[in-house]
């Protein structure tokens, strides 16, 4: 190619990949292979003293995972990234590079049921305290800056009930506080929002959802933005202190702008072991290919959906950014004008029994704890995801009693909205 920048589509298929020098295979072939052959005494040595770039065993990195690893780095416009066994495995890996024993981090509370689990209860066992913040107040984050905070988590589409945050003014905030901004970019992918343009450091998804789109395939990726100095105020002895596992090696000063994703390969991933398989990385692959295909017919879809159900007399409230009614429609038109997303959330009048009662009479939807697949997905959140939260919380982070979030797939519209139509009905 000439020196023209690939676009978004063209990355979603190539980026990363080339034919296999060995074989000749076009498709990015699965190693499936535990562990890999040195050259030789000295190879293996620059190898484990990170002198050298390549492969070891598995759980450190693979040819198979690493073509996903810089096809979704490029689409992100990051400068490298990790690939992880889950969302929830980023998660963990992430913070494990920032926080210490009695160390806080703010998260927004309109989060995943699973994530706000995760960091109130699991990771207590570390030591690690998150302080809750309202994405619709960024002075409530502002507020929950101490001098033990190391980092904000938020995601840009917020799930479920799909507010839009604005990235802009909380990155503001963390750089004022000096510390990170995470965005969780699971809902929105890349095609929908590039956080890193907005001022995140860090990004994380679950490559299960839309990024691999297919519902068939777990998966976790960390992204480093390069654009966090690791070594301020020594509050990142991780990155910015001589590693003892290194013989030394401070990593910002040795990696640079990558130095994150470096971390997070050879202290996170080497010592807690959330490896992906090839095999899924292979899959979630093939799933990047269509991934801007698939998007814009998840968005045209929901918009289509969530307009039919505003005027259903059985429906209370829909929550979806791009109806121009919307709170978050001011949002939506600056950070995803291509749309919204495919998940949102809508209450019934019958409150928490109709909820239960609609998941159970609709026939095309399936019924799982699930987004991002090319099939349309239903659940109630009270009574599975966020059921674990006492019901001021749900409501807080979108999930109260009467709502039900749908993740809206590729079939014709025509088709999701007559299911909605006689279950809502019955």
């Amino acid at each position: 190619m000439s020196d023209r920048l690939p676009g978004f589509s063209t990355l979603a298929v190539h980026a990363g990949a080339q034919p296999d020098p060995t074989t000749g295979a076009r498709a990015t072939p699965i190693y499936q292979t535990t562990s890999f052959v040195f050259n030789d005494a000295d190879h293996a040595a620059s190898l484990f003293g990170l002198q050298a770039f390549g492969n070891i065993y598995t759980r450190i990195g693979n040819p198979t995972n690493a073509v996903l690893e810089e096809r979704v780095a490029a689409l992100e416009g990051g400068t490298a990234a990790l690939a992880v066994a889950s969302g929830h495995a980023a998660q963990v890996v992430v913070l494990q590079q920032l926080l210490q024993p009695g160390d806080e981090f703010i998260a927004a509370r309109k989060l995943y049921g699973g994530s706000i689990n995760q960091f109130t209860h699991a990771f207590k066992s570390f030591g690690w305290n998150v302080v809750w913040a309202d994405p619709d107040d960024i002075a409530s984050f502002e507020r929950a800056v101490t001098p033990r905070t190391k980092a904000i988590f938020i995601e840009s589409i917020a799930n479920p009930a799909g507010g839009i945050t604005d990235i802009e003014a909380i990155s503001t905030v963390a750089r004022k506080a000096g510390v990170p901004l995470i965005v969780d970019n699971t809902l929105a992918s890349p095609y929908l929002i590039r956080p890193i343009d907005h001022g995140a450091d860090i990004v994380v998804h679950s490559l299960t959802k839309f990024l691999g789109g297919h519902g068939n395939s777990l998966g976790g990726i960390i992204v480093d933005a390069g654009t966090f100095d690791w070594s301020t105020g020594g509050k990142y002895p991780m990155l910015s202190e001589p590693r003892p596992e290194y013989h030394g090696i401070r990593l910002q000063e040795t990696f640079g702008n990558f130095a994150f994703a470096i971390a997070c390969r050879v202290l996170g991933l080497r010592d807690l072991g959330p490896a992906l398989s090839p095999f899924n990385a292979f899959m979630i692959l093939t799933g990047i290919e269509t991934l801007p295909l698939r998007m814009q017919k998840h968005c045209d879809n929901a918009k289509a959906v969530a307009e039919f159900l505003v005027g259903h007399p059985a429906v209370a409230s829909v929550s979806y950014a791009a109806l121009p009614s919307d709170k978050y429609n001011q949002l939506a038109r600056k950070y995803a004008p291509k749309g919204a997303g495919a998940v949102f959330t809508f209450s019934l009048k019958g409150g928490y029994d109709a909820g239960v009662s609609l998941v159970s009479k609709l026939q095309l939807f399936s019924h799982l704890a699930n987004v991002g697949d090319t099939r349309s997905l239903v659940i109630h959140p009270a009574s599975t995801t966020h059921s674990q939260l006492d019901d001021a919380a749900k409501i807080k982070s979108g999930a109260g009693p009467d709502v039900v979030r749908l993740s809206i797939g590729i079939e014709d519209k025509e088709d999701l909205i007559a299911d909605l139509e006689q279950a809502l009905g019955a």
